[in-house]
């Protein structure tokens, strides 16, 4: 098992910036990558960023590449996402993810084994 807690989100204005943090515990030697997700209020899911756990390899959707950044401490089994020039388009649930799968297709939630709980990011514009 693994778990992931959130941390970071909070009501900022267009333009602001926020870090999120995810911590996992438990069996972390087994995390093969950790995505980002979110979800606004009536819309689906999608996809926001993913790094592989052993590797220098991220990807990002189109919707946030040049503003946000995915980076991991290993030492710390902590993923952060740095999200800059924030939009209202922005503001959503935003969960971590962890996958245990060698091969994966990163941006699909299906290839993530545990979730967080969700931290709110809210962009007033």
């Amino acid at each position: 098992q693994v778990q992931l807690v959130e941390s970071g989100g909070g009501l900022v204005q267009a333009g602001d910036s926020l870090r999120l943090s995810c911590a996992a515990s438990g069996r972390t030697f087994s995390i093969n990558a950790m995505g980002w997700f979110r979800q606004a209020p009536g819309k689906e899911r999608e996809f926001v960023a993913a790094a592989l756990w052993g590797a220098n390899f991220t990807n990002y959707a189109d919707s946030v590449k040049g503003r946000f950044t995915i980076s991991r401490d290993n030492s710390k089994n902590t993923v952060y996402l740095q999200m800059n020039t924030l939009k209202p388009e922005d503001t959503a649930l935003y969960y971590c993810a962890a996958s245990l799968s060698a091969v994966l297709t990163m941006s699909a939630a299906r290839a993530y084994n545990y979730w967080g709980q969700g931290t709110q990011v809210t962009v007033s514009s």
